[in-house]
């Protein structure tokens, strides 16, 4: 599989950082899974609605800046569908025989823009419960593995 993490925001912990990395490492015998950490833009103190959406619309940008016309964008967000770890796995192969890399996204603390909104192909929401967006990357990266272990008919733990 080939894709790519564009998110908004980096790792700062180390034990976020390292647990990516041994992710990506792990991931490395499946294809080619890349990171792009964009810069989280700062929210003025007691913004207004209409700044709230400026910042969102400038990582927006950011991010519409590193999809490619024929990349499968699937946006990271808490009213997509939430699937087992199975049927992600047979997401996963099905964009795969589509061609072209799936990019997943991670939105800053604001959510993600209506423009990246309507540029995503498919939402998908890792739990009804809100987590750290440093928390949601390692968790994506180990579900991507895994489904990558599924796909390839390799055991892995329930």
């Amino acid at each position: 599989m080939n894709g790519a993490i564009v998110c908004v925001g980096r790792l700062r912990e180390k034990y976020f950082s390292g647990a990516a990395d041994e992710y990506l490492k792990r991931l490395s015998r499946f294809g080619k899974m890349e990171v792009v950490e964009l810069p989280d833009l700062p929210e003025p103190q007691n913004a207004s609605d209409a700044q709230r959406l400026q910042v969102m619309e400038k990582e927006g940008e950011q991010i519409l800046s590193r999809i490619r016309p024929g990349d499968h964008v699937i946006a990271m967000c808490i009213d997509g569908p939430q699937y087992s770890s199975e049927d992600f796995a047979r997401r996963l192969a099905e964009n795969d025989m589509r061609g072209g890399r799936q990019v997943f996204v991670i939105g800053g603390s604001l959510g993600l823009s209506k423009a990246v909104m309507k540029r995503a192909d498919e939402k998908i929401s890792l739990s009804k419960m809100t987590f750290p967006h440093q928390l949601a990357r390692v968790l994506l990266l180990e579900q991507i593995y895994r489904a990558c272990k599924i796909n390839a008919g390799e055991r892995y733990h329930k």
